[in-house]
């Protein structure tokens, strides 16, 4: 942090003027600033800064003589870098190449494209070609583009694709894991573990979802409709956390539940329910991954910047 928030040149001494405001620059956090007060043009320290710090700051003219100049000097705040959930929002086929990367972009989505290579041992040139082939080949099927969709609209779509895919898909999970532990747990006793780690993870899902519907979205979409946050029963922010929360816990068991099965192996001996009931868990893993990206990367995010916007136009902030 410097000390001042003006440096008067014109009383330090000729040959310590450069070297100190060297100092006093680099002593700046980013989105720090500090003026120059100086008797003539300080240009030639301009091109001296630009050739010993590179193009890291910013140069402006607060008074141009003819007795006296200030230039303010300013280290401009760091840009944050995307997160993979918000760079598979605006764009799904880098969604794909995520997925068949390994790269968590739902319940991971808030971890920079750098930390999330770094983390899977890959090469930043690796995932570069991989999304660059994706840029250039298009898309073999029609996507949507949901996140220009309105809140309330893309809630439904989550509560009629999604939600109801739960409900539906989960149950024909359950009593088909619990028949294949009964008929192959003997040998392959990790089945057992699979159908108890099933049941937990839907129970979790099926009360997740019934908070989202009768807690949540309604909220969110009485958000979208009214800009008096007087008729919000409650802020949003308590209950977004919390389900994003619980998207963190339902990530972690498909997790656990990958690596007790080695990533849905099959044995040499599976018949053809334990073969359906693998590749059922393994398409309703891609459907809660895009069901909870939908959530984390997109409608939550937007709902949150719309109740501060409502909050700051009323006067709430």
């Amino acid at each position: 942090m410097i000390k001042t928030a003006v440096l008067d040149v014109t009383q330090i001494e000729p040959r310590l003027k450069h070297p100190t405001i060297f100092e006093h620059f680099d002593a700046l956090e980013q989105g720090e600033s500090f003026i120059i007060h100086n008797d003539h043009d300080p240009r030639p320290l301009y091109y001296q800064l630009l050739g010993e710090r590179g193009n890291i700051f910013t140069w402006d003219y607060l008074e141009s003589g003819p007795e006296t100049w200030q230039v303010q000097l300013t280290k401009p705040a760091a840009e944050a870098e995307e997160t993979v959930g918000e760079i598979a929002a605006k764009d799904m086929r880098k969604a794909e190449v995520f997925k068949k990367l390994g790269i968590d972009f739902c319940c991971g989505g808030k971890k920079t494209l750098k930390e999330a290579i770094a983390e899977l041992g890959l090469t930043e040139a690796q995932v570069k070609e991989e999304l660059e082939r994706s840029a250039a080949a298009g898309s073999g099927q029609a996507t949507h583009d949901f996140d220009s969709w309105d809140l309330g609209f893309l809630a439904d779509y989550i509560y009629n694709v999604h939600h109801k895919y739960v409900r539906e898909s989960g149950p024909v999970i359950e009593q088909l894991a619990e028949k294949v532990a009964s008929r192959h747990g003997a040998v392959h006793p990790e089945l057992f573990g699979l159908a108890k780690g099933l049941k937990e993870l839907m129970a979790e899902l099926y009360s997740h979802v019934q908070k989202e519907e009768r807690v949540l979205f309604p909220a969110i979409k009485t958000l979208e409709r009214s800009d008096d946050p007087a008729q919000m029963a409650f802020g949003i922010e308590g209950p977004v956390h919390m389900m994003e929360a619980e998207h963190d816990s339902a990530g972690d068991e498909l997790k656990a539940l990958r690596k007790l099965t080695k990533d849905y192996e099959l044995p040499v001996d599976a018949c053809n329910s334990y073969t359906y009931l693998f590749d059922k868990i393994k398409e309703f893993e891609n459907d809660l991954f895009q069901h909870i990206h939908l959530e984390n990367n997109i409608l939550f995010p937007k709902a949150l910047k719309l109740e501060k916007e409502r909050l700051s136009s009323a006067g709430a902030l």
